[in-house]
């Protein structure tokens, strides 16, 4: 209580998240990761993109199976704990990782970008379900991915 921090938005502070403790990064970026996230998941989901958002994909990455291969390879190569991303950056699509609770608005990030589209890794997201088995969670995420919502980040940013 009473420090600069409680004037930023989220963003804000992820922007620029080297200057502040470690628990703001953590905490800070779990919840916006968590919040971006199930935003992007639906039971209803068309199994791919469509419109701008799938010319795009298939500009910057030949085509859908090839971004889903890079995307897949990204959630798959995190070591431990992270999340996988499709970003804007630069005009362009780009497949990203980052570890534990980072994400590309952080100015940390080894890549920085916008995210349409994340993944979280840790864990805790699929180990009930999928055990130690990442390979079949990130395959099947493919299947309640929210493609409306993806398109309406991307149409909005891009």
């Amino acid at each position: 209580a009473g420090t600069d921090m409680e004037k930023l938005s989220l963003d804000e502070l992820l922007a620029n998240i080297s200057k502040h403790p470690v628990a703001v990064r953590n905490n800070g970026g779990g919840h916006w990761n968590h919040a971006f996230f199930w935003k992007l998941l639906s039971g209803k989901s068309s199994k791919i993109p469509s419109g701008k958002l799938l010319e795009q994909i298939n500009k910057d990455f030949g085509s859908f199976d090839n971004f889903k291969a890079e995307f897949s390879k990204a959630a798959m190569g995190r070591f431990g704990s992270g999340w996988a991303w499709l970003i804007i950056k630069d005009g362009k699509l780009v497949v990203s990782s980052t570890p534990n609770q980072d994400n590309p608005l952080m100015d940390v990030a080894d890549v920085k970008g916008l995210p349409v589209l994340g993944l979280d890794v840790w864990e805790h997201a699929y180990y009930l379900k999928y055990q130690n088995r990442r390979n079949e969670y990130v395959e099947n995420f493919f299947n309640v991915i929210n493609w409306d919502y993806v398109q309406s980040i991307f149409e909005k940013n891009f």
